[in-house]
Order: C-alpha cells, then sequence, then structure tokens
C-alpha cells in the first residue's frame, strides 16, 4: 500500500512514469497532511483564552480532523486503484460484439469509480475545513501559521480533486450522473474556497 511507504519511497512512486499514483492520490496525500496540521493546533493544551467551552470544542474538532485525515490517507489508496481500474478495463478483449458489449460496460463502471473517488476526496477535505474552524477560533494564537497552513493544503486538495473529477466526467455517457457529480464537485469546490477565504484572507 502507497500509504505504508517511507516518504522517499512515495514520492519516489509519484515521481515514476507509471499513470499510479497520479494527481488524485496526490490530492488526498496533501489533504491528509492538512487535517493532521489542523489536529494538531485542536490537540494543543492551551487554547486562545483556555476556557472551558474552547477546550470542549476544540477537543471534539480533534477527534472529527482525525477521522477526516485517516479517511483522506485511505483515498490515498483508492484513488490509485480506482485508476488502475481503468486501465484494466481499456485493455479487455475487444474481437467479438459481445467482448466490446462487455468492455465498454468495465469503462463506464470503472471511470464512473475513478470519478466518485476524487468526489469523495473534496466531501472529506471540506468535512475537514468546517471542523478546522474550531482550530482557527479558539487555537493556541501561536499556531496561527499551521492553521493557515492546513487550510491553504485543504484547499489545493480539493481543489485538485475536482480536476480529477472533472477530466474523468468527460469519459461518462450517463449524462444525468455527469450533471449530477459535476454540480456536486463545483459546490464543493466553492465552500471549500469560501471557508479558506474566512481563514487566510
Amino acid at each position: 500500500m502507497l500509504i505504508d511507504r517511507t516518504v522517499p519511497s512515495l514520492l519516489e512512486a509519484f515521481s515514476s512514469a507509471d499513470p499510479t499514483p497520479g494527481g488524485g492520490s496526490a490530492a488526498a496525500l496533501v489533504g491528509a497532511t492538512g487535517c493532521a496540521l489542523l489536529a494538531m493546533v485542536a490537540g494543543m493544551p492551551k487554547s486562545r483564552t483556555n476556557a472551558i467551552a474552547e477546550r470542549e470544542a476544540l477537543d471534539h474538532a480533534h477527534t472529527e480532523l482525525m477521522k477526516v485525515r485517516d479517511t483522506l490517507m485511505e483515498l490515498i489508496d483508492r484513488d490509485a486503484s480506482a485508476y488502475d481500474l481503468v486501465i484494466a478495463a481499456f485493455r479487455k478483449p475487444k474481437a467479438t460484439d459481445e467482448e466490446k458489449t462487455e468492455r465498454k460496460a468495465a469503462i463506464q463502471d470503472a471511470t464512473r469509480v475513478a470519478t466518485e473517488i476524487p468526489l469523495e476526496t473534496i466531501r472529506v477535505c471540506v468535512a475537514g475545513m468546517r471542523e478546522g474552524r474550531a482550530a482557527h477560533t479558539h487555537g493556541n494564537p501561536s499556531a496561527a501559521s499551521d492553521v493557515k497552513v492546513g487550510f491553504r493544503l485543504l484547499v489545493a486538495a480539493a481543489l485538485s480533486a475536482k480536476d480529477n473529477v472533472e477530466i474523468n466526467l468527460g469519459g461518462l455517457t450517463d449524462v444525468t450522473l455527469q450533471a449530477s457529480l459535476r454540480e456536486e464537485s463545483g459546490r464543493l469546490a466553492t465552500e471549500a474556497e469560501t471557508l479558506h477565504g474566512e481563514v487566510v484572507g
């Protein structure tokens, strides 16, 4: 699994000429890093004013941010696996009409999965940014730059995952599904940018 590799080994995998891991996995990795930073700030013993309500808000955010981080870690491998499905589908035999029909269906199924995985990455990044607002509002002021970096990484991850959604949408023949996925990815990307603007400016 990609997530079990050392940092140099993972970067080597991204640097190789192989199509996976690619941009979708990289987006998930960046998002996980952003969430990890926000979780760090939320978990610090000192909050902005050390009020009990702040501590409770930060503890809740920390729990949720760790869940989001772990999901994004899983998406690093899930995105690579999804694209491997697309490659395998295109390699299916097409000598007979039956094989052509089966190949076409397999390509559509694989493309749908390869589109839905980066869409999930966007969803999860936005969830991380929503929870991360507590770190911005109540977190230790000395870690303000860490919060900003966390939000910058999450918005970059969300917008990068949206690029992957967009490029895969072109391979779908179901126009209703295509429109639905495009609408959701656009709406979530807009929310990510708004949340980023609230914290970073």
